[in-house]
């Protein structure tokens, strides 16, 4: 059996099977920490798996292989210590930071594709219901309580246990497929984008309702901002080509995508005559249903007006 030392250096090198052998080695001590910190007990399982999260993307943040040991007790113990300050369970500050950076750069952040691969295959396990959240709280600019609320249409503490039981699951998963092989996540991403950036050069040359019937249900329902609710691509295909004969161009910003979810990050640039006609951030929340929208949820990351 390879030693610490070995399971470090390929760990950092992008194995995930050597940073899962590392982890399990190890979560002896790091659950005592967390024993010692918040009792036994539910708080220090989350402890321990928040804390493993973390080591799958901080990782090569330790220079010593020798000190691997001591930096995930202190992982441990600064989630512990988290934990404390809060009435609430989890949810803490590293965590947030460091699931955000798999989402911003998975390519430089890891070594190697395997890694990237391993956590969003985990990702892709989850419900619907709480990959949307992990999305939105992780992998975009969406990812305020509040936020998250307005676009699943869920109270706010119904977005907080579904983050608090995504983490769990996506642990779980982290830990079984640790030594799978994982389809390429870089693939789909670069289809759904390629899919939006069709889309919008079908505005600039007045296609939207063809290219939005080509991969649009019909009947899809659609949610606005303000609460309204429509059937079918009709008041859709008006909105973005009424904005676009007004002068508002559309930017995409971002994509993020799971196998039935796509969020795109949309900046609306106004005409200069009408600097408020259109907010400047926008998500566009696809919900897709053998391959086509069938449900489809508009928010307005900032107002319309001053």
């Amino acid at each position: 059996m390879p030693d610490d030392v070995d399971l470090f250096r390929r760990a950092r090198a992008g194995d995930p099977a050597s940073l899962g052998l590392l982890l399990r080695r190890y979560e002896p001590a790091m659950r005592a920490q967390a024993y010692r910190l918040v009792g036994y007990g539910p708080d220090a399982d989350d402890a321990v798996q928040d804390a493993a999260l973390i080591a799958v993307t901080r990782i090569g943040d330790v220079r010593d292989p020798d000190a691997v040991g001591a930096w995930l007790r202190t992982v441990v113990r600064n989630v512990c210590l988290a934990q404390l300050r809060r009435p609430r369970p989890v949810s803490t500050d590293d965590l947030d930071r460091t699931l955000t950076a798999v989402a911003a750069d998975p390519a430089q952040l890891f070594d190697g594709r395997a890694t990237r691969d391993w956590v969003w295959h985990a990702v892709e396990q989850l419900s619907p219901a709480l990959r949307i959240v992990v999305l939105l709280r992780y992998f975009t600019p969406f990812r305020s309580y509040q936020t998250i609320s307005q676009i699943c249409g869920v109270p706010v503490g119904t977005v907080r246990s579904r983050l608090s039981e995504a983490r769990t699951k996506l642990t779980g998963h982290l830990r079984a497929t640790v030594e799978h092989a994982h389809p390429d996540a870089g693939h789909l991403a670069r289809r759904r984008r390629h899919e939006a950036e069709d889309l919008l050069v079908a505005v600039a040359a007045g296609r939207v309702h063809a290219a939005l019937s080509d991969r649009w249900s019909s009947m899809a329902d659609v949610a606005w901002p303000d609460g309204a609710r429509t059937s079918g691509l009709g008041a859709v295909v008006d909105g973005i080509t009424g904005n676009y004969d007004d002068g508002v161009r559309y930017r995409l910003a971002d994509v993020v995508a799971s196998s039935d979810i796509v969020i795109w990050e949309v900046e609306n640039l106004n005409p200069a005559d009408k600097p408020w006609h259109c907010p400047r951030s926008v998500a566009w929340t696809h919900f897709l249903d053998s391959g086509r929208v069938s449900r489809f949820r508009l928010y307005f990351a900032t107002p319309a007006s001053a």
